[in-house]
């Protein structure tokens, strides 16, 4: 379960890196600090009593402009072991003409978080440092916006195209 991941990364990393886990989740899930999401997720993968050998999903919630955050929740399972655990962290949403939150790239521990950090980047607006190829993956390159933002305004027109119904 999580308190046992918890503890082994509050022994190698200390209290501050972890944020709170949620006992009563149907899956076993750490809040970590944004970044140092790769150093943790490195030490998951390679630990011997972990061997977190799979990134099964990352995905990314826009909770709004009010709340003025987003998360993004990693899902972790051990073949070998059988076990699974959901990495989630926050971090400041971006206003308008400000840079895009960033966070740390995963993409050169399991090779599938290229394309997931890929399409979080393409719908949700945030970057990933150090990622080899961070670019749109679903919209054209040069599409306006990210269309999964809770404030995503639709443009009017796409090279001359009308794609905003009325």
């Amino acid at each position: 379960p999580a308190t046992m991941f918890k503890d082994l990364l509050v022994s190698q990393f200390g209290e501050s890196i972890i944020i709170a886990e949620d006992p009563t989740a149907l899956q076993p899930s750490l809040s970590v600090v944004a970044e140092r999401i790769a150093e943790v997720a490195g030490f998951l993968q390679n630990h011997n009593d972990c061997y977190f050998d799979l990134l099964s999903c990352i995905t990314a919630i826009d909770n709004g402009p009010v709340a003025n955050t987003m998360e993004i929740v990693y899902n972790l399972y051990s073949v070998v072991y059988e076990h699974s655990l959901m990495l989630k962290i926050k971090i400041p949403r971006n206003q308008n003409h400000e840079p895009l939150p960033l966070v740390p790239s995963l993409s050169h521990l399991w090779k599938t978080a290229n394309w997931h950090e890929r399409e979080i980047f393409d719908l949700m607006g945030i970057g990933f440092e150090n990622h080899p190829d961070l670019r749109r993956i679903l919209m054209p390159e040069d599409w306006e916006g990210h269309p999964l933002r809770k404030d995503y305004q639709e443009q009017e027109r796409y090279h001359g195209i009308k794609v905003k119904a009325n």
